[in-house]
């Protein structure tokens, strides 16, 4: 073997350590995506109207998927509210509980908040008034839009869905117990989603927002709510979109067959 060969092994070998030591060098964090762009989901809203209430997967898991973020709890039982890398429980009984990651959900919607996009509000607007304002907005509304809005809040009307027994029903049905609250001068975070009309089926097309108080005694899906003149609105554009479907359970039973689009948007509001 002649002398090339010999110094063309040693180029190789120390290429491979070279890469091995940029390769360790780099930041990590085992277990988490590292797409921070991706809305992760488990389930659909669908699969949650007609009643798929089991809790599929550990919240430990959906946390591995982003640091923001909504959904609901094993039976329906209250309100998801992800902040800051913590999960948060809002249930109907009025009070807002720290989850372990061993508690379960059959819907949420996650990802990392990076503020791409920042906006105020240039008067005082409810909740429709603001979702059409914001909405015109937008660069486009072909695109999903991780939306936090905090603030004081002259109205926050918010509700919680008491958790259910086997067998299940509709979420229409379930809303009909709903507990609702309404907060004078509630200041806190609206966490939520902006996701386009071509998620019919899969998500709540348009805005799905819930909110907690900065104490973290208060929260919820909103239902209605004043926000003032030169609130701050913050947009993390998320172009990636990843789900994760049930194997066992209610879901594999539900006719995703239907549309559904009506009866969501009276349970919604």
């Amino acid at each position: 073997m002649d002398l090339k060969f010999f110094l063309g092994i040693a180029v190789a070998v120390a290429l491979i350590f070279f890469a091995a030591a940029f390769y360790s060098a780099l930041p990590k964090n085992p277990g988490v995506s590292q797409d921070r762009d991706t809305l992760y989901q488990v389930s659909t809203i669908d699969a949650l109207m007609q009643g798929s209430f089991d809790g599929t997967e550990p919240v430990g898991t959906t946390l591995k998927h982003g640091d923001f973020g909504i959904g609901t709890f094993d039976g329906l039982d209250g309100e998801m509210i992800v902040l800051d890398g913590k999960i948060y429980q809002a249930k109907a009984d009025g009070r807002v509980y720290a989850v372990p990651d061993s508690a379960t959900t059959p819907f949420a919607t996650v990802t990392y908040f990076s503020t791409d996009i920042v906006d105020k509000t240039d008067r005082r607007m409810n909740y429709s008034e603001l979702s059409s304002a914001l909405a015109k907005k937008l660069p486009t509304r072909n695109m999903v839009y991780a939306v936090k809005v905090h603030g004081t809040f002259p109205v926050m009307k918010v509700r919680a869905i008491p958790k259910q027994q086997e067998p299940y029903p509709m979420l229409s049905n379930a809303s009909q117990s709903q507990s609702v609250y309404t907060y004078t001068n509630a200041t806190g975070t609206i966490v939520g989603f902006y996701t386009p009309v071509l998620f019919e089926g899969l998500n709540v097309p348009g805005y799905h927002l819930h909110f907690i108080s900065d104490d973290r005694n208060t929260g919820w899906h909103i239902l209605d709510m004043t926000a003032d003149a030169g609130t701050t609105v913050e947009y993390d554009i998320t172009q990636g979109f990843a789900m994760t479907l049930p194997t066992s359970g209610t879901f594999t039973g539900v006719d995703l067959s239907q549309n559904l689009s009506a009866a969501l948007a009276k349970v919604e509001r």
